[in-house]
């Protein structure tokens, strides 16, 4: 009998062992696979924060930077770190939870005000776009779906990086800030649409009249929603009333705001996605959801304690999305059509440029604000990558034309900061000689010049005017060299020291005063009939 108990008790114990060893081993491998996935988050989150900060301090974008950490750790960079479906799924909460704070901060009162210019701009931008598509679908013989898809591609611009260069300027508050913040937001609301048609035109079959009813029913409610909080008070949440009750007690508000502040942002979070999931449900866009719980808790009386307590989580997604979109860039696909790639996206920058300042100038505002609007929106959005993933998705968009759309797109977004200094720049030595160059003009031309109208006359006025400004600027920087010359020779101070004290401080240079400037020949003599006058 004890032979038998022990035999059983040893028996157990085997099969204990058995089992603690599997369990050990499975343990083992478990936690070498998520030790090898956290060391791949950490790298990405590490190199995502260096290269944003280093962005941050030559004033570009931060996003730029997550961009090319994604670009650097993908699968056609250095292989850290792949399209793994977590990180698609974080990377789309981040466009919800974005979509839903653009409408937290939608002012609607504000967008009212600028509504025409807004909705004409972004309306002939969505046309252009269309024509240039159609142009590059035909070299590329796309469908007539990718056609409109890729017109919807070019005709977005960046929120994000849009505001920040207007913000490094200090244009934000403006009226170059205004006037492109409110085509920026009409461009906002129309991605809404432009997702709900995108995502139904996958399949052989496409309902089109499935499609239009989609549409048609998404625009009337969000016209009616902004419509209805433009007229009427702010809104009263479901549990606007218990975080009232608790910031009623014997507490400070402050104090009260910041013990509470997880139950603010439980619930926001939980209106967003709920809504989301409605409309995913009703056949509609997820973001459509969550933009319009963002109108709804944006024109709410819980706003300003919903919005600092919602932009972290926001902040922390849209890193992640902005790293997914660097995953997403085929480094093979652009190094064997590099050409293409470089020609389409330059291409789509310089047109977008072109026809933003056209746009804005048509609808009534002056060269300057048009000029800097313009730049500012001449990249291609964020939300663009969101239209292109939808395509590729419900096959509606051919795998060629998908990374070809990504590769532009993301080109377009780390070139787009250099573009605007440089056009900027080159716009206001334009401005800069142009006035001078109008009074030579003047001289020479004084009955020609009413009655000019032709616009390659024009072009070639301003491509002389800057000219001309250059001509000018060596000019004076000759002739101050010469002063400051003059100058050491008779005061004993080096040549170098007084020419720089004679150009940073003109009027303060010895000898300056009551010399009047040399005139410049250029500008005073007559040119010959039927031949204008040139700034050498």
């Amino acid at each position: 009998m004890e032979e038998q108990i022990s035999g059983a008790v040893e028996a157990v114990g085997e099969v204990v062992e058995q089992a603690v060893a599997q369990v050990v081993e499975q343990a083992a491998d478990h936690g070498g696979h998520h030790g090898e996935a956290m060391v791949a988050i950490a790298i990405a989150v590490a190199v995502a924060a260096l290269l944003g900060l280093g962005f941050m301090r030559l004033r570009q974008p931060p996003l730029v930077g997550f961009i090319l950490a994604g670009l650097a750790l993908g699968p056609t960079g250095l292989g850290v770190i792949s399209t793994s479906e977590n990180v698609s799924l974080l990377a789309e909460l981040g466009v919800v939870v974005l979509l839903f704070f653009i409408g937290m901060e939608l002012s609607i009162k504000a967008f009212v005000l600028s509504l025409r210019q807004a909705a004409l701009v972004a309306s002939g931008q969505l046309v252009v776009s269309m024509v240039l598509a159609a142009a590059l679908a035909y070299v590329l013989d796309a469908s007539p779906s990718e056609v409109l898809i890729l017109g919807f591609i070019i005709a977005l611009s960046s929120t994000v990086v849009a505001m920040k260069m207007l913000e490094e300027m200090g244009e934000l508050r403006h009226a170059a800030g205004r006037v492109a913040v409110g085509v920026l937001i009409a461009q906002d609301i129309a991605v809404v649409p432009m997702l709900i048609m995108v995502s139904s035109l996958g399949g052989e079959a496409i309902d089109y009249g499935g499609v239009a009813f989609k549409v048609v029913v998404a625009v009337l409610l969000l016209a009616g929603l902004l419509w209805w909080f433009g007229r009427h008070p702010k809104l009263k949440l479901p549990f606007a009333e218990a975080i009232e009750s608790i910031l009623a007690l014997d507490l400070s508000v402050l104090e009260a705001i910041e013990s509470n502040v997880d139950l603010l942002a439980i619930g926001s979070l939980a209106l967003c996605f709920t809504a989301a999931a409605l409309s995913g449900l009703a056949g509609l866009s997820p973001v459509y959801g969550a933009f319009l719980a963002g109108i709804a808790v944006g024109n709410s009386t819980l706003r300003s304690r919903v919005i600092p307590v919602v932009e972290p989580i926001q902040s922390i997604l849209l890193v992640v999305f902005f790293l997914s979109i660097g995953l997403l860039i085929d480094l093979d696909f652009i190094f064997a059509n590099i050409w293409l790639v470089l020609a389409a996206a330059f291409l789509v920058i310089g047109m977008k440029t072109i026809l933003n300042i056209l746009l804005l100038r048509l609808t009534g505002s002056d060269p300057k604000t048009a000029l800097i609007g313009g730049l500012s929106m001449a990249q291609i959005g964020e939300f663009s990558f969101v239209l292109a993933a939808a395509g590729f998705a419900s096959g509606a968009l051919g795998a060629d034309i998908y990374r070809l759309a990504i590769a532009v797109t993301a080109i377009s977004l780390l070139v787009s900061p250099i573009w605007f200094n440089l056009m900027q720049r080159v716009g206001d030595l334009a401005s800069e000689g142009l006035v001078s160059y109008k009074q030579a003009l003047s001289r020479a031309y004084e009955d020609e010049l009413d009655g000019v109208e032709n616009v390659m006359w024009a072009v070639r006025a301003r491509y002389r005017a800057l000219r001309f400004a250059l001509y000018q600027r060596r000019m004076r920087r000759q002739a101050a060299k010469r002063e400051a010359d003059a100058d050491a020779h008779d005061s004993g101070v080096s040549p170098e020291a007084a020419a720089a004290a004679s150009i940073a401080h003109p009027e303060a240079s010895p000898g300056a005063a009551g010399r009047p400037e040399a005139a410049d020949p250029q500008e005073t003599r007559p040119a010959e009939p039927g031949k204008p006058v040139t700034g050498g």
